[in-house]
């Protein structure tokens, strides 16, 4: 089979992008086009973009929406450590046994899936001018070809890149253009300036759930280390965790962090700790009793709240988390609990107000835990304490002594 491999930022995906992939299949150089979102960017560090699992899950739901076949999503960056350049991934995808593996994932027919296939990396035609720049070109040139769009009033001299690239390289390009419709899109617009008119419906669905690129500014009023960290936390829980709770833990880390610049509290350790929250609650419950007991002994043993002090252990063990405000806010998401500290506070309440969260009417919390966050967690706890009366259980001590802190009854 000949297979496009298309990856990019994708942030957010566009119509542009789009068009691209349509571009492709219609052009008949290729059977089918696998789409890489890119999970760290060698160019972009931090802040500049935003965390892979969000662009990932964005592709995933525009290519459902508008490509029933023929084009296929691929998470294989997040399996590469450190910086993925183009080399690696394709390195990587057109190993036979990876291909195989997820063309049949895919519903391809075992045989088909097994045959030598052609890939040709897809890309704009303003691409081809430096590709002789582009990390282990030679070595990349001569695995794969490049499916080349050109656009209306594009003035690339193919030839001209052709000997370019075999002189500074030494190695023959193998190039096939094709056509599309003109898109001028900017991405780096559309995240700046909030307009959503050339982005897919599925994606302006995505990005107005999470409130997503509003929420991304708080990044600006972070360290970049800290950014990273979310980073490289975003890419690790995507193996630990399901779309829902890993979107859902990253919105939370989002919220404490511009919860805390709100209240004066340190925003690269509310961005941290509320974006690992949950990190440990798809863990087997057999290990988040051993982890919860490693952190607090017996003091949690009810298996809904287990994952909170698991969480502190498990990504304290992995990053070498040692920030004692970090791993309790983690440990106590949850209950809360007596004379919390502002940072146990920001991420107990940034937890059950994100975005996503629609289980009661939050619109009240979200209004006021801006400027008023000891009310807001009243709201809270008002809620939390109707919801265990309903079901007839009981709050855990904890929660009540961080009621009575908050001078509730």
């Amino acid at each position: 089979m000949k297979i496009g491999l298309y990856g990019g930022a994708f942030d957010p995906i566009h119509k542009g992008h789009v068009a691209m992939i349509r571009g492709a299949l219609d052009s008949g150089a290729v059977d089918m086009v696998i789409v890489i979102p890119s999970a760290r960017n060698p160019f972009k560090p931090g802040k500049a973009l935003t965390c892979a699992p969000y662009r990932y899950y964005m592709v995933k739901d525009v290519i459902d929406d508008l490509f029933p076949e023929k084009v296929y999503l691929s998470d294989i960056e997040f399996g590469i450590k450190g910086v993925s350049y183009t080399d690696t991934v394709v390195d990587k995808i057109t190993d036979e046994s990876y291909i195989s593996s997820f063309l049949e994932e895919q519903g391809i027919d075992s045989g088909i899936a097994k045959e030598d296939h052609r890939f040709f990396w897809i890309a704009g035609s303003d691409c081809l001018e430096t590709l002789w720049s582009w990390h282990n070109a030679k070595s990349l040139i001569s695995k794969i070809g490049f499916l080349v769009a050109l656009r209306p009033g594009d003035d690339c001299d193919v030839e001209k890149v052709v000997k370019e690239t075999h002189d500074k390289t030494g190695a023959d390009v193998r190039i096939t253009l094709f056509d599309i419709d003109g898109v001028e899109i900017s991405s780096t617009d559309i995240r700046n300036g909030g307009n959503l008119e050339k982005v897919p419906d599925a994606a302006i669905d995505f990005i107005t759930e999470h409130n997503l690129y509003e929420a991304l500014k708080i990044l600006y009023d972070a360290s970049e280390e800290a950014c990273v960290r979310f980073t490289d936390a975003g890419i690790w829980m995507f193996s630990e965790l399901g779309r829902k709770r890993l979107l859902h833990t990253l919105n939370t880390g989002l919220l404490a962090a511009y919860l805390a610049k709100c209240h004066c509290a340190d925003v690269d350790k509310a961005l941290i700790a509320g974006a690992v929250h949950d990190c440990a609650k798809e863990l087997p419950l057999e290990d988040q009793m051993i982890m919860a007991k490693e952190r607090c002994g017996d003091l949690f043993t009810e298996e809904k709240l287990l994952h909170s002090p698991a969480g502190a252990v498990f990504y304290g063990k992995v990053f070498g988390e040692e920030d004692p405000e970090i791993l309790d806010a983690i440990t106590y998401h949850t209950t809360g609990r007596g004379n919390m500290t502002l940072l146990d506070e920001i991420v107990f309440l940034a937890d059950k107000i994100e975005p996503s969260r629609t289980y009661t009417d939050l619109s009240l919390m979200r209004k006021i835990a801006p400027t008023d966050l000891d009310g807001a967690a009243r709201l809270c706890l008002e809620s939390v304490v109707d919801k265990f009366k309903r079901k007839n259980r009981p709050l855990h001590p904890l929660t009540e002594d961080f009621m009575k802190s908050l001078g509730m009854k």
